[in-house]
């Protein structure tokens, strides 16, 4: 696992050897900021269910102006301290050690691309969807993007939340990708 693109190109990230986390595949996390590009300049991102770190890290290398990084394992919150010191980029990172309820109660700013990666087998996207809606840290042209095993569940339970709208969807092998706005 490495960052692809940006001021830290190239340097290798760590994770955590553990059946508890799955990190983003390189060519998955490509495609993704490939969809992305352009919109990483100046903003504020936040990994939630983060890990590695790998997806925050990668949008600060692409120019995001800050990064929130949560998980409540203390093993992934040390392995992202690690990551954040190796690509040097600690001055514009905040770890958030807890779930992800408590987590999204304690961002102040607002935050214009959320990536919701939860463990598959926990089911948490679309609570995690709509915690994010009912504490408003979404800004007004924000995204957030769901990676998920099983796009039909996760599509049919995002379906019956109000104010939202599947933007776009995509399929890499297992993994699926569904962005999201909020409807204002």
């Amino acid at each position: 696992m490495r960052v692809i693109s940006g001021s830290a190109r190239g340097t290798k990230l760590s994770s955590i050897d553990s059946e508890l986390t799955r990190p983003t595949l390189d060519r998955v996390k490509e495609s993704l900021f490939n969809i992305l590009q352009g919109k990483m300049q100046d903003v504020v991102v936040l990994d939630l269910f983060a890990g590695s770190g790998a997806l925050g890290i990668e949008a600060i290398s692409r120019g995001a102006r800050k990064a929130y990084f949560c998980d409540k394992n203390k093993q992934a919150i040390s392995m992202i301290r690690q990551n954040l010191e190796k690509t040097r980029f600690m001055d514009k990172a905040v770890i958030i050690n807890s779930d992800y309820k408590e987590c999204l109660s304690k961002i102040k700013d607002k935050v214009d691309i959320i990536f919701v990666d939860p463990p598959y087998k926990d089911n948490l996207s679309i609570d995690s969807v709509k915690n994010i809606i009912e504490r408003g840290i979404l800004n007004k042209e924000g995204m957030i993007i769901i990676e998920t095993d099983e796009i039909c569940r996760d599509e049919r339970g995002l379906s019956i939340l109000e104010n939202i709208r599947i933007v776009d969807k995509r399929k890499y092998g297992r993994v699926n990708l569904i962005f999201i706005k909020e409807e204002n």
